[in-house]
């Protein structure tokens, strides 16, 4: 009940809040059509005042122009408020005003006596003076800086444009951030055509209030002498002291916009509100000190007015004082720590929150100095971009750290503390690649490269068009850098999945697919369970992307588990991997090799799968279950059956039964880390493939032989 009550309450609201425009607009038209009565016109004048205030203060707290983005239609309803008081002041002056200054009610009433001390001449003078500053001076400034800051805007709009899609190619902006930042553009754009055409409404809004003071002056005196026998003065001092009040009530609100148009036009971008920007720019000891002195030599001169010049130079010299002591007290060393102060530790100093670590010598600060660009930083969050979706999960923030520890141009890559790899870069040099078809020489310093253990040169930049001839591939040192992360980061995916990685895809599919989480988690299997599977698998080469189909492939492997009394002599969980696996081959194939194209794989040959089969049983539930001089021997032939693919940069899988794909996967995985090892129960049926190599056996294909359909049974 109490939530249909709020949501009730909160569709009211809607409504009301979208029913006050049309109210407001049709009050407008009865202003400007029908009598008014004095009491209704007067609270309509202190309406103006108090709308023409509140929009000169968002205007003046606004940090950017957009943030007041509805000001071109708040300017014309305020305009035709304005202009609807008017007609309606200029029927009860015209029909009233013979009748005493009263008779226009008390607004204009008080503004004509207070402001002009009722002598209308004053009044006039007073009126011409205000037109003159807000048409000449404001209206007409800001009127010209909105038509130009229009013009470049959309001039500049097709760069913008292509500048997001830039970063949006180069992964530095998300899709959903590139949709964004292009709504901005447009909005910019809009903005400032609107406000081009919204100082109009100023500008005419002055000139209105010229001819309405005519107006009412004019017929004023004219009905006062024929109509009310009023004498010529008499007329005049009543008439126009009525004509000049109503003028300066409409006025001082006309002004008051007139400055939050010319503010929020003349606005620059800034995280601060105009007060703040302006007292942060004032705010220079060095700008004070000279208007202090200045001040204080003119009130020494003879003739000047001391008393109030000389403690205006003291209050200046005060202020400069300030930020002086100010400035110091930023720039002077943190206080020396009490001993309880320095016993203190908190949690902060014992643990790093970041998962992913980058440390690095202080030769190569540069690469993430943001006054040079900090080129190594864009990197990496393209990098972070790109894994996060070839992976299916969010890829943690990458903290990038000195360590003085290390040599100047070493770097060190880190997951959860554990050093996954290191070696040295030059942030002035260039890193030049041994493509394999190199036609010359080039001098440098020889390397190896990091990711891929190539030959490579560290050259100087005004050698790169040598080695480019030469046929080097010539790379920079925040991409050697950061490829070297990409490459050891998809290889340690599983250290970076944890329980809380695996509470977000299953919140994410949960809005898609409710049934399926809750037909997967808390039981069959918990979330522990979960990220056990989703580990194992991204630890074994698989991606999550389509998370869906591995959340409905850990359904059914934990039913037919659950099942199946022969599967329990296996852990639950590697028996549930296998499932998976089963059910999501076409997902782990299509990502080595083409649809079209088929599969290269290397498998192992009667004898020796026997031999492994035998091991298997009778180690069962061991770790490595295989004598280790038949581990050596196996390692060593796939190895060198491998060797020629690997040359061709060619992808390829190892294939071995389901009994003995994981103890062959534990045997090679340390030395071919990026290599799969599939069953042949992983096979899609239409999938065909190329035996390149048989270990332990006569090679059943030859590379350049044709293709053969799968066997889904080994034997």
């Amino acid at each position: 009940m109490l939530a249909f009550l709020s949501s009730h309450q909160a569709r009211l609201g809607d409504t009301a809040r979208a029913g006050i425009l049309p109210i407001a607009t049709l009050l407008l038209v009865i202003f400007m059509v029908l009598p008014v009565p004095v009491t209704v016109l007067d609270i309509g004048f202190i309406a103006n005042i108090t709308i023409a205030l509140a929009v000169l203060m968002v205007a003046l707290n606004a940090a950017k122009p957009l943030d007041f983005s509805s000001f071109p239609t708040v300017l014309l309803f305020a305009t035709l408020l304005r202009l609807a008081l008017n007609v309606a002041s200029t029927r009860v002056v015209l029909v009233e005003g013979h009748a005493g200054p009263h008779a226009a009610g008390q607004v204009i009433e008080a503004f004509g006596n207070f402001l002009i001390g009722g002598d209308y001449v004053v009044g006039i003078f007073v009126f011409t003076i205000l037109m003159i500053i807000n048409l000449v001076v404001i209206t007409k400034g800001a009127g010209r800086v909105s038509e130009v800051t229009a013009r470049f805007t959309l001039d500049a709009m097709p760069g913008k444009q292509m500048a997001i899609d830039a970063d949006l190619n180069a992964g530095l902006l998300s899709p959903e951030e590139a949709k964004e930042r292009r709504q901005e553009v447009a909005t910019e754009s809009d903005f400032y055509g609107s406000m081009d055409g919204a100082s109009k409404f100023v500008k005419g809004d002055a000139v209105a209030g010229v001819l309405i003071l005519i107006i009412n002056i004019l017929g004023g005196m004219i009905l006062g002498i024929v109509s009310h026998d009023m004498a010529v003065g008499d007329a005049a001092q009543t008439y126009v002291l009525l004509a000049v009040g109503d003028a300066l009530v409409a006025q001082v609100p006309a002004l008051l916009l007139s400055i939050a148009a010319a503010a929020i036009v003349t606005r620059v971008a800034s995280p601060m509100d105009l007060s703040g920007q302006i007292g942060s720019q004032f705010g220079n000891p060095r700008a004070w000190i000279p208007v202090a002195a200045i001040l204080a030599i003119i009130g020494l001169l003879p003739g000047m007015p001391h008393f109030i010049i000389l403690p205006i130079a003291a209050m200046a010299g005060f202020f400069a004082w300030r930020m002086l002591r100010r400035d110091q007290a930023a720039a002077a060393p943190p206080p020396v720590q009490t001993p309880e102060q320095t016993n203190h530790i908190a949690w902060s100093d014992v643990t790093d929150g970041a998962v992913l670590n980058i440390e690095i010598g202080y030769a190569l600060v540069p690469l993430v100095d943001d006054r040079k660009g900090a080129p190594l930083m864009q990197r990496l969050t393209g990098i972070r971009r790109q894994l996060s979706r070839e992976l299916g999960f969010v890829v943690p923030l990458v903290r990038v750290k000195d360590n003085m520890a290390l040599a100047p141009n070493a770097y060190r890559i880190q997951i959860s503390g554990v050093t996954l790899g290191e070696d040295e870069a030059w942030p002035e040099d260039l890193l030049a690649l041994d493509s394999g078809d190199i036609d010359g020489m080039v001098e440098g310093k020889a390397c190896k490269d990091p990711t891929f253990g190539l030959d490579a040169l560290w050259i100087s930049p005004d050698k790169r068009s040598e080695a480019v001839v030469a046929g080097y591939t010539v790379v920079d040192a925040s991409t050697v850098i950061a490829t070297h992360f990409n490459h050891l980061v998809g290889l340690g995916a599983a250290e970076l999945f944890g329980m809380d990685e695996a509470q977000g895809l299953l919140d994410n599919l949960k809005e898609r697919a409710p049934q399926l989480v809750e037909g997967l988690t808390p039981k069959p299997l918990s979330l522990y369970q979960v990220t056990a599977i989703c580990r194992a698998l991204l630890g074994e080469g698989v991606p999550l992307k389509d998370f869906r189909r591995l959340a409905e492939a850990m359904v059914q492997a934990a039913a037919d588990d659950a099942a199946n009394d022969m599967e329990r002599e296996r852990p639950l969980l590697d028996a549930i991997v296998d499932g998976v696996r089963r059910r999501i081959g076409p997902l782990i194939i299509q990502a080595l090799v083409p649809v079209n194209m088929p599969l290269p794989v290397i498998t192992l040959g009667g004898d020796l799968e026997t031999l492994l089969a035998e091991a298997i049983e009778a180690g069962a539930g061991a770790s490595h279950p295989v004598e280790p001089g038949l581990a050596q021997k196996i390692i060593a032939s796939v190895e060198e059956a491998a060797r020629p693919i690997m040359a061709e940069a060619r992808r390829f899988a190892i294939v071995t039964s389901p009994t003995a794909r994981r103890t062959l996967l534990r045997l090679l995985r340390p030395h071919l880390p990026e290599t799969p090892v599939l069953s042949f129960e992983e096979l899609p049926d239409d999938k065909a493939v190329e035996v390149v190599a048989v270990v332990g056996g006569r090679p059943a294909t030859l590379p350049d032989s044709e293709p053969t359909e799968t066997a889904k049974d080994p034997a």
